[in-house]
């Protein structure tokens, strides 16, 4: 069954190592194959990978879209130990990732990875503006 990617005007959407830029119309794709399919709004580029997690799903990024992924598990897990340290609340995350990666499932490691984006940003705003309680 192939993959129905709708593409708004002027969108880009990266297939394998080809970027493909939409015209000024809608378009949809059917796509069948098992190439590495990311919508513009799913790339990370290395440059705004500028937080702990955001450095994960760039790998991980690097990984789905890469021929040869495990070039990039040595920096991976090393990077998981020093964020796991630091905000031990990531592990169940990381569990999940780890397992994916290892399985080859890429993309799932990746839509998991924007799940800890989601939570990295919790604890970076819980960090920003502390909840007070009730004065004593």
């Amino acid at each position: 069954m192939a993959l129905v990617i709708d593409l708004k005007p002027r969108e880009k959407i990266l297939i394998g190592e080809a970027v493909i830029t939409n015209d000024d119309q809608r378009t949809r794709l059917h796509i069948a194959g098992d190439a590495p399919i990311l919508r513009e709004k799913d790339v990370l580029r290395e440059e705004d990978a500028d937080t702990p997690c955001k450095k994960i799903y760039f790998l991980v990024q690097c990984m789905y879209l890469a021929r040869s992924p495990k070039v990039y598990h040595d920096k991976y897990f090393a990077l998981i130990r020093e964020i796991q340290d630091a905000a031990p609340t990531t592990s169940l995350f990381f569990m999940k990732i780890n397992d994916m990666i290892l399985e080859g499932s890429y993309y799932k490691a990746l839509k998991e990875a924007k799940e800890l984006l989601k939570h990295e940003e919790e604890l970076l705003d819980h960090v920003k503006h502390p909840q007070t309680g009730p004065a004593a």
